[in-house]
């Protein structure tokens, strides 16, 4: 995104009043306006994208920048970190290495955000059959798995209490562009950021829009999540989302109250 960065050939020293005043120039003045949010033409009219978004969340990831010298700590978890994330993104939708290219179990994401503590990941649903869509839900929930597992245990000495957990949230709906697509807005991406906040649970999908009674679902749907009805804030009072069935096991009665049965 571009930054708003005067030099000092922008600003000019003029007496004002009798007082020395150092004064930025109208023409850098001016180029402070809407097109420091690096987004293109916004009078462009958005194009609607049937869309899967996916939140990706550092838990803890606050506390992390308060910690002494953050300048020296956060770039020695944030450059690994985002590497490593892309990297797993492209590797879960790899089915396999041909010596013309690289078969996918579905298409990589067509956006991806950095939003300060995460990343919002956008993949195109349209075409894709409910086993691809299955296929990204269960990615990210992998994804979600292997950084406790895989990628924190490489930090240890390098830096010190990395954020603990890695949150996600997943939700099919309608992208719309803002400008010329450097960015996009939907109720689906609210969603998905709602839902890998929720109490007690690190991963969650909305269930609206995926077929989880194909007769092709792998255990992981069919094992290991569980469906319930929760008021999701902002979004709706009767939402069914579905849930790890062991977060839910682990969870205080009062957070389990909040999931209702269906």
């Amino acid at each position: 995104m571009p930054t708003f960065k005067p030099r000092s050939t922008d600003y000019v020293r003029v007496e004002i009043d009798g007082q020395r005043r150092k004064l930025l120039r109208h023409q850098t003045f001016d180029r402070f306006n809407a097109s420091m949010l690096g987004l293109g033409d916004l009078t462009r009219e958005s194009k609607a994208v049937d869309a899967i978004a996916a939140v990706f969340d550092l838990e803890g990831f606050t506390q992390f920048c308060n910690q002494i010298d953050p300048h020296l700590s956060v770039p020695s978890f944030l450059h690994p970190f985002l590497s490593w994330l892309m990297a797993e993104l492209r590797n879960e939708m790899k089915q396999k290495d041909e010596d013309e290219g690289v078969a996918l179990w579905c298409p990589l994401p067509f956006f991806t955000k950095f939003m300060g503590d995460g990343l919002l990941v956008i993949w195109s649903s349209k075409g894709l059959s409910q086993a691809a869509m299955r296929n990204v839900i269960a990615s990210t929930w992998s994804i979600c798995k292997k950084y406790q597992h895989e990628f924190l245990p490489t930090l240890k000495s390098r830096v010190a209490e990395p954020p603990s957990r890695l949150r996600c949230g997943v939700a099919r709906g309608t992208v719309y562009s803002v400008g010329e697509g450097n960015d996009y807005v939907g109720s689906c991406v609210n969603m998905a950021a709602r839902l890998q906040k929720l109490p007690g649970i690190g991963f969650a999908f909305n269930r609206r829009g995926f077929d989880l009674e194909d007769d092709r679902t792998t255990s992981f749907f069919t094992d290991h999540i569980i469906t319930r009805e929760i008021s999701v804030r902002g979004i709706g009072e009767n939402e069914l989302v579905c849930i790890l069935r062991s977060e839910y096991e682990k969870m205080k009665s009062a957070d389990k109250k909040l999931y209702r049965e269906v």
